[in-house]
């Protein structure tokens, strides 16, 4: 039986929401923590309390070891979850934590039998499909900073900032490694929506990529595409936000 869930190090909640009927748990792109999600809350409905999702090697779990594989990593935030249970849930995740929320749904289906009410994934390439590009987390630190600064998800000042970089290059990597040893296993396709998302100019991941998303849901599928690169998820957020407010609005408890 759920208890009532008390925020812990893998979920924050900037602003608790006790009389809201949802919980959308948020999990962030390789690098990321979870105070890209910090203006959320805001610009959301009211019903709808805003969790993101704290990975180690960052913010509150600065001082623990980033997971550099997804199967542990999505083997430890999905028991953190089931205390969260006694709300209806949905989860986004963008590029690297759209991949994370994809295996922490299964894997809460599977051990669990709890399903998120909705799944939002954006900038990311259906599971199924392979990256057809070579891995960089193990690359040189120069060629690592050159796809960091390509990426546009790192701001230049960062880059250029030898003691930031060296507190988070190990992170980094370790981020970029769990993407990149992914090894899709196929199950039977969610009974949750998928809605999916992605950026025009976006050169890491296609439209027909995102695409591929369709295939892992038995339920109903949209694809939304906005103005930006990679990281439209900032350049393009009041357009995303509103379109999630939607898409939020039109789930029943």
């Amino acid at each position: 039986m759920p208890t009532k869930p008390s925020f812990n190090s893998w979920v924050t909640c900037l602003q608790p929401n006790p009389q809201a009927s949802l919980r959308l748990f948020c999990f962030p792109y390789a690098g990321g923590s979870s105070l890209i999600f910090r203006t959320w809350s805001a610009n959301l409905p009211a019903t709808v309390e805003v969790c993101p999702i704290e990975l180690p090697g960052r913010g509150s779990q600065m001082r623990s070891a980033a997971f550099t594989r997804l199967e542990p990593l999505v083997a430890a935030i999905a028991p953190t979850l089931v205390p969260y249970s006694d709300k209806p849930f949905a989860f986004f995740g963008h590029s690297m934590g759209a991949l994370v929320s994809f295996e922490v749904t299964r894997l809460l289906r599977q051990e669990y039998n709890l399903h998120p009410v909705h799944l939002f994934v954006a900038g990311r390439r259906a599971p199924q499909i392979p990256d057809p590009k070579p891995p960089v987390h193990n690359l040189p630190e120069p060629a690592f900073k050159d796809e960091l600064r390509r990426l546009n998800g790192t701001p230049t000042v960062v880059l250029e900032n030898p003691e930031l970089m060296e507190l988070l290059i190990p992170t980094l990597r370790a981020d970029f490694a769990v993407h990149e040893t992914y090894i899709y296993t196929p199950q039977a396709p969610l009974d949750c929506p998928i809605a999916a998302f992605g950026g025009l100019e976006d050169s890491e991941v296609s439209y027909d990529e995102i695409q591929g998303w369709q295939e892992q849901t038995n339920a109903a599928f949209s694809l939304q595409m906005f103005d930006g690169d990679h990281f439209f998820l900032h350049s393009a957020q009041s357009l995303l936000l509103k379109s999630l407010s939607q898409k939020l609005h039109q789930i029943k408890d």
